[in-house]
Order: structure tokens, then C-alpha cells, then sequence
């Protein structure tokens, strides 16, 4: 190990507060998965930890230290396309500074919004799921006197659902076409 490979350690330890993560893998904002990939394990290999376990700095074992785990920060947000996009939505928002790092209150936020579109897609509680999951099953089918009785059902479970709802209008629609054609062969 030299003397300049010291300095671009301190130097780079010195400026991870103000390099966002493409900055610090070296990559543009418009990088693909293998682009992202290859600059980690570039990264990675040159300031992984176990390569200075024996060094007897330990300054610069914990300069290292510090650019290894923002690498792997900076790869696992990159390498995920919805955490990248709203990176890339934050880094070039007004915000920039406060935004450079992708915090675990963001993982938590974003984990929430998906928990929350899975719900207001299939349901909150465990019965509202089944049946709309039958009711769902039923409309493929084409079955729409089965698919509103279990939309109903899901209803009860869960009255302020709104897709539940939207549902439930759909089908009472393709039932009223389907009754009326019906009564086109009905005998007076």
C-alpha cells in the first residue's frame, strides 16, 4: 500500500458526506444493473475491510471501515429499481443535501407504501383477501351472481374498501347486461 492510495482514502472518507451514491461508485445517474454491478464489486474489492485487517493503522482501517459500508449502502439502494427511482428523485430535488443517503426511516417508508398498495389492493384482513380473491376467481370465470355475493362478503369484512367497492359496481354492471339480454328470450 502507497501513499496515495492513503491520501484517496482520507480524501474520499473526508467527502461521503457530500458524494451521493453514483458519485461514489463512479457511475452516471443513468447506469444499468451491470453498470451498477461491476462498480461494486470494483469498489468493494478495493476498500474491503479484510484487506487491511493486518495493516497496523487503524486509523486507516476505520477510514476503510466507513467506505466500505457506504458502497454497500450505495449498491443496495441502486440495484433495487424502486428505492434507486425515488434516490434519484430525491438526489435531484431541492432537498439534495439532506437526501444523500437513503436512511432506514426511508426503507421503512417505502416498505409501508408497498404494504399499504397491497392492501388497498387485496384487502386488510384475512377474510376480506379470501373472498375478494374468490370474488376475483368468480369474474374471471364469469360467474357474476358468485362474484358480487363474495364481493358482499368482502364488503362486510372490510365496508370502507373502496376497490372492493369498485368491484362490486363492475360486476352488478355485467349483471344488469346479462339480465337484460336474458329477458330479450323471455316468453310474455
Amino acid at each position: 500500500m502507497d501513499d496515495a492510495f492513503r491520501i484517496e482514502v482520507e480524501a474520499l472518507a473526508g467527502a461521503l458526506d457530500q458524494l451521493d451514491y453514483f458519485g461514489l461508485l463512479k457511475v452516471p445517474q443513468g447506469a444499468g444493473h451491470a453498470e451498477i454491478k461491476a462498480a461494486y464489486y470494483r469498489e468493494s474489492r478495493a476498500y474491503h475491510p479484510d484487506r487491511f485487517a493486518a495493516h497496523p493503522d487503524a486509523q486507516l482501517r476505520e477510514l476503510v471501515g466507513r467506505v466500505y459500508r457506504r458502497v454497500n449502502e450505495a449498491y443496495t439502494v441502486l440495484r433495487d429499481d424502486q428505492k434507486r427511482a425515488r434516490y434519484v428523485q430525491d438526489v435531484n430535488g431541492p432537498d439534495r443535501a439532506r437526501k444523500l443517503r437513503f436512511t432506514e426511516a426511508d426503507e421503512v417508508q417505502v416498505k409501508e407504501e408497498q404494504k399499504k398498495k397491497l392492501e388497498e389492493q387485496m384487502g386488510t384482513t384475512p377474510n376480506g383477501r379470501k373472498f375478494y380473491a374468490a370474488a376475483l376467481t368468480d369474474i374471471q370465470a364469469q360467474r357474476w351472481d358468485s362474484a358480487l355475493r363474495a364481493l358482499k362478503s368482502a364488503l362486510m369484512y372490510e365496508p370502507a374498501n373502496a376497490r372492493f367497492k369498485e368491484q362490486a359496481a363492475l360486476v352488478e354492471k355485467e349483471l344488469d347486461k346479462t339480465r337484460a339480454k336474458g329477458d330479450e328470450f323471455r316468453i310474455k
